[in-house]
């Protein structure tokens, strides 16, 4: 098999079915086959499933993951695929007709291990004045949107942030040399958590893996209505900051800034579990919020207000699990203990 795709899904039966039939209008040289992983859903997604595999071009695979989480269903998806290439997406796109081609074009050209593209909005209500409509800024990744330019660029290099899970695609090798993904990092019932696609992204690096963007494979993502309120931004970035305390006690990475780590936080002071120099931080966002009110600056206060809300669910985290030792970082090209000890069973 040349393709896999993989959607995990949970309770979203009638947006499923319009994601199946966007993927089903897809133009493939080669072999391919999509397999939904159904986590623990209670509505009618497995008779989607069975209604769509009637007239789908390829074979329509369904398959059941008991262990709630995101990242639960796509190792259990990835584990099932027999592609060479596997891509992912979310139950909630469409995709462009060609986004397997551009991807496997991608892989070739940059001769890389995994690629990610563009994911535009499908507004399912008005975009708030408050939030910034720049491409790859205003915190574009509380909804899953991602721009980076029409320029292939390295991820993990100046600046340049990882893929989205709902539009990448990865040679089936990068996953037998790197264990699965963080199921603890990823969204659950209940919470936002957020950080499983870096986690593994930095383990990769870390055994010299390299992905690109590829700015010509499109996905778009459906915005619903309830996440477009500071309510929901509060929220998400409360669970970020608990998500990047995790990857703190894992990986010992910046906080802040993990994809650029430079210090090793094993010998870095810390208060309640908080490395020290994040407090620095933390003042200069207060006195950033309080300029800001003061100029009666509505998008850049809600930014500061966020960072605020990330540093909460930092703190939460840090203080429940401030005895943990964190480790010293590994560097590009070290050996991945997780990986290592994952291929040999």
């Amino acid at each position: 098999m040349d393709f896999s795709i993989i959607i995990p899904t949970h309770n979203r039966a009638d947006e499923l079915r319009e994601t199946i039939r966007s993927i089903a209008k897809l133009t493939v040289a080669g072999d391919w086959e999509l397999l939904v992983v159904d986590n623990k859903s209670t509505d009618n997604t497995r008779a989607v499933v069975e209604e769509e595999s009637v007239a789908f071009p390829a074979p329509l695979r369904y398959i059941f993951e008991g262990e709630q989480g995101r990242y639960a269903a796509l190792n259990t998806g990835i584990r099932e695929a027999t592609g060479n290439i596997i891509a992912t997406t979310d139950d909630d796109a469409r995709v462009e007709p060609d986004w397997l081609t551009r991807a496997a074009a991608g892989l070739d050209a940059l001769q890389c291990d995994y690629v990610g593209g563009k994911v535009f909005p499908i507004w399912r209500g008005a975009r708030p004045s408050w939030l910034p409509n720049r491409p790859g800024g205003g915190y574009w990744a509380v909804l899953a949107m991602y721009d980076r330019g029409d320029k292939p660029v390295e991820f993990g290099v100046n600046g340049t942030p990882w893929p989205l899970g709902i539009n990448t695609a990865t040679r089936r090798e990068a996953f037998e040399r790197i264990a699965p993904f963080e199921n603890r990092l990823g969204r659950k019932a209940g919470t936002l958590r957020n950080q499983a696609q870096r986690e593994w992204h930095l383990r990769a690096r870390a055994a010299g893996l390299r992905g690109f963007y590829v700015p010509d494979m499109v996905v778009h993502h459906v915005v619903e209505t309830d996440r477009l309120n500071k309510k929901y931004f509060r929220r998400w970035l409360y669970w970020h900051g608990i998500s990047r305390a995790i990857l703190f006690a894992k990986l010992g990475v910046d906080m802040n800034a993990p994809d650029n780590s430079t210090l090793d936080f094993s010998k870095v002071p810390q208060i309640a579990g908080v490395p020290r120099c994040l407090y620095r931080t933390l003042a200069g966002e207060i006195s950033g919020l309080i300029r800001a009110w003061v100029r009666r600056d509505e998008v850049a206060a809600f930014e500061h207000e966020l960072w605020l809300w990330f540093f909460a669910g930092i703190a939460k985290q840090r203080w429940s699990e401030r005895k943990v030792a964190i480790p010293s970082p590994r560097r590009h090209g070290a050996a991945d203990p997780l990986s290592q000890a994952h291929s040999n069973g």
